[in-house]
């Protein structure tokens, strides 16, 4: 598992595609009756990224950046962190209600309605109790808030957080396609999210 963050480079295409996964069983009677188990509590999400343009010239090693490390990481071998440059950072989030005793939170945003858990933290959140800023926050690199000293009963925990997303390169291999003099371009880079921090 590596810390390494995913190169951003300048040729990202706008055709980018995100997907949750979800992992269900569904098991089907003679009569056509279904039960389903949803194995997983969250989605696992994956990314399909294209780049228009990867130059390749000495001052401007876009090509070599991403090719090196597509190798750092063996190909879907070793894990890294990506900067989702729609899906980085939550503002104003809850994340806990005080009970007098519990100092530790884990980071979670919600997404259309839906909160799932943050792990990958790109630095110390400000965290709130009912409004007020609160000093001496800790992070883990599980995504796990600590504050100083446990919120009062009932107080409203929220904070101001910006996050990685942990994924593997989908396959051992991609392809890189020279369109012109020290120009190359990549249509398809699969990410797949890896669970946990």
């Amino acid at each position: 598992m590596s810390n390494a963050t995913f190169p951003v480079l300048p040729g990202l295409s706008w055709d980018r595609k995100r997907t949750p996964e979800w992992k269900t069983i569904v098991q089907e009677s003679a009569s056509g009756l279904e039960s389903r188990t949803a194995l997983w509590s969250y989605p696992r999400w994956n990314w399909e990224l294209a780049y228009d343009l990867l130059r390749s010239a000495a001052a401007l090693h876009e090509l070599q950046d991403i090719v090196g490390f597509f190798n750092a990481r063996r190909g879907a071998f070793d894990s890294f962190l990506f900067d989702d440059p729609d899906d980085n950072a939550a503002l104003a989030q809850a994340i806990g209600t005080g009970n007098g005793s519990t100092v530790a939170f884990q980071a979670v945003r919600m997404f259309g309605g839906f909160v799932e858990p943050v792990y990958n933290l790109k630095a110390t959140p400000v965290v709130y109790v009912n409004g007020t800023a609160q000093a001496g926050v800790t992070y883990s690199s599980a995504g796990i808030i600590t504050l100083a000293s446990a919120p009062s009963l009932g107080a409203v925990v929220t904070a101001d957080l910006s996050y990685y997303w942990r994924v593997r390169f989908a396959e051992d291999m991609t392809e890189f396609n020279q369109f012109m003099s020290q120009l190359y371009e990549c249509q398809k880079l699969l990410l797949k999210g890896v669970k946990g921090s």
